[in-house]
């Protein structure tokens, strides 16, 4: 198998990629079932849902769950580019090694990018979300509902709660992949069981005849093509952005698995049917208690959409609501913490192939986890969360909505990034052909489709907080009607920083740039090469 080259190599070279263990990350910890405990944990159910639920239903009524079942189809299409990827190149760096094997170091250092940026914007948000439920938690305990408005009342104990657990998901990520793990079996498996226990309360509730609005259940919920409207499904492709991201964490602890090549596929497998049950099952009950109603305990009522179970939890479970506030908050700091592994790992490869610096490669000699990038993520993602804080509360909320853009980015570079490498294999099999080309292909030009899409569409005021820059004409509620749409502004602008970085790096230090640590290739060319790839 191929290593780096050495520094005195003259003229840039292709190199091959280092196999697992190169790094310094321990190897052999993560099998097929832990990595799903993790992929679950990253997507966080409890916290998706109870935001995510209300607004599709309001949308979309009793159709939610072909929706669901549409805003799938492009994660697992994308997925099957993944597993292949992985199975021939085991990488910790995933989406950005991939994309430079594919497309060379531009598109590569981008693609890599897009995927710490989004996760760090993200982990902001979880750790936000887990303060607040953590405030509301108190309040249930002590009876004061006053206690619930501590975080958005006093700003200073907001930051300072918020930057607190994301110094604890940081310090859990610091100390290695067995402690990540062992921590999210217990947070995950609390979240299933109150969200299952919900579930059954409800449907339970329903036919009994105790439910808000019965609502038989009917095969029609499950149709796409009941939806009628185009402009929903694509809406629904939207929502899988949001519902379904962040299965990838698996793929980037490949390096960590007892199986390099196979585990993460699977896992990651594991982890999308998993969420796809749970999302059914919950949206299922949901609508068969409360019907989709805009007024009452409507599941269609705009007054719940902020946080559905607030709202039915209460009057499903009983005495037992509690624990639903506490799946919130346990689902939110166990996605805090497991989010904390992808772009740490990311920015190890990026650090260890030299497009970052070198310093981000550093290994703990105890715990054999990326030191110096997991603290860097953490960092920034509390800087981030304190100055758009500071700046809007709007401003966090849209940053958050233009994550899409940054995910549809990578994950769309990536599927392609599947396609190409593999482009002398296509047809060199049936299995080859969906599994190199068409089912990726299909992924990754409908995630571009919706980067490019949501590019436009946020440009208006209208897609987000209704803020914008250079507005000039606002209505009655403070909603921008002119101008260029936050949203547009704070996505584009966080991709535009990554390519001021890029040139940055590339004056710094060319290396990585001029192939000499990672340069692109395909299948066939790395199995002449050496490169340690899965046997056809």
């Amino acid at each position: 198998m191929s290593t780096r080259p050495q520094a005195d190599v003259a003229g840039p070279i292709t190199t091959a990629i280092s196999g697992p263990g190169a790094k310094g990350l321990t190897i052999g910890k993560v099998g097929v079932i832990g990595g799903a405990v993790i992929g679950v944990s990253t997507i966080a159910p409890a916290y998706t849902l109870t935001s995510g639920l209300g607004p599709t239903v309001s949308e979309v009524g009793l159709q939610t769950p072909a929706i669901l079942l549409i805003g799938f189809i492009p994660m697992l299409l994308v997925l099957f580019g993944y597993r292949e990827l992985n199975m021939a190149l085991p990488d910790s760096g995933t989406s950005f090694t991939w994309a430079t094997r594919a497309f060379g170091p531009w598109v590569g250092w981008m693609t890599g990018w897009g995927l710490v940026s989004a996760t760090i914007l993200v982990l902001s948000n979880l750790a936000a979300v887990a303060t607040d439920f953590f405030f509301i938690l108190l309040s249930q305990i002590f009876g004061d509902p006053a206690i619930a408005d501590v975080p958005f009342d006093n700003l200073g104990i907001n930051i300072l709660i918020t930057t607190v657990f994301v110094a604890l998901a940081a310090w859990i990520g610091y100390r290695g992949v067995e402690t990540t793990e062992r921590v999210q079996w217990g947070l995950v498996i609390f979240q299933l069981i109150a969200l299952v226990w919900y579930s059954v309360a409800a449907i339970t509730s329903a036919v009994s005849g105790d439910a808000y609005d019965y609502t038989p259940v009917d095969v029609s919920w499950f149709n796409p093509f009941e939806v009628g409207d185009l402009s929903v499904v694509i809406a629904g492709v939207s929502l899988s952005i949001f519902m379904f991201w962040g299965w990838d964490t698996v793929i980037t602890m490949n390096e960590e698995t007892k199986d390099p090549k196979r585990t993460p596929g699977r896992a990651a497998t594991v982890t999308i049917i998993t969420i796809v049950a749970l999302y059914l099952l919950v949206t299922v009950a949901t609508l068969m208690w409360s019907g989709i109603s805009g007024e009452g305990f409507g599941a269609g009522n705009p007054e719940n959409q902020e946080s559905i179970f607030a709202v039915l939890a209460p009057e499903v479970m009983g005495p037992f609501a509690m624990l639903m506030s506490i799946a919130i908050l346990t689902s939110s700091l166990a996605s805090l913490q497991s989010t904390m592994v992808s772009p740490a790992r990311t920015m190890l490869a990026m650090g260890y192939y030299e497009a970052m610096p070198k310093s981000f490669a550093r290994i703990s000699p105890r715990f054999k986890s990326p030191a110096v990038a997991t603290f860097v993520a953490a960092a920034a993602s509390v800087v981030f969360y304190v100055v758009m804080r500071l700046l809007s509360e709007n401003a966090l909320w849209d940053t958050i909505t233009a994550l899409g853009m940054m995910v549809c980015f990578y994950y769309g570079a990536t599927g392609l990034a599947a396609v190409w490498y593999f482009r002398r294999s296509w047809f060199t099999s049936v299995r080859n052909f969906f599994m190199r080309f068409l089912l990726p292909l299909a992924g990754g030009v409908t995630l571009v489709w919706m980067f490019v899409q949501t590019c436009i569409d946020s440009l208006s005021p209208s897609y987000g907080s209704g803020s914008a820059l250079f507005a000039t004409t606002y209505d009655a509620d403070g909603v921008a009607q002119d101008g260029i749409g936050l949203v547009f502004v704070l996505g584009v602008g966080v991709l535009l920083l990554g390519v001021v970085l890029m040139f940055v790096m590339r004056a710094a230090n060319p290396r990585y740039f001029r192939g000499e640590t990672l340069g692109s290739s395909d299948y066939e060319r790395d199995k002449v090469e050496g490169v340690e790839l899965l046997p056809e």
